[in-house]
């Protein structure tokens, strides 16, 4: 899915555009809320916290690293100055490689997937002070 959002915003020249970035967040939201919800009604009653919590991180993380994967392919492969123009954007003059655009890439995906996570899972929680629907 993130793929698809890049690539639309590439064609519109937007892919260089930080702000955009902020989508990839709700593309990451939806998608771990669907996973632990679908676990819920999945495991019944025999749903914990730990449980969601850990399909949340699994999820979010392959979805961080088939992106990253995909950002490195698309920045060394099909757009060979996208590293160039995201740089331009900044206005920096450090000398910065994909591997560490990359490496920043993937920490951004599981840092926001922890968050996500953590979030989805005060919606699915049982609680003990409250009847359960």
């Amino acid at each position: 899915m993130f793929n698809c959002l890049f690539l639309i915003l590439a064609l519109f020249n937007l892919h260089t555009n930080p702000f955009f970035s902020l989508f990839n967040g709700v593309i990451t939201g939806f998608g771990i809320y669907e996973t632990i919800k679908y676990s819920k009604l999945e495991q019944a009653d025999n749903f914990s916290y730990t449980g969601g919590f850990t399909v949340g991180i699994v999820a979010g993380f392959i979805a961080a690293i088939l992106f990253t994967v995909f950002f490195t392919f698309y920045a060394t492969e099909v757009d060979p100055e996208f590293l160039v123009k995201l740089l331009t954007v900044f206005k920096s003059d450090y000398n910065v490689h994909i591997g560490l655009v990359a490496f920043v890439v993937a920490i951004m995906g599981f840092a926001t997937t922890v968050v996500i996570t953590l979030t989805c899972m005060q919606l699915f929680k049982n609680s003990r002070n409250m009847p359960q629907n």
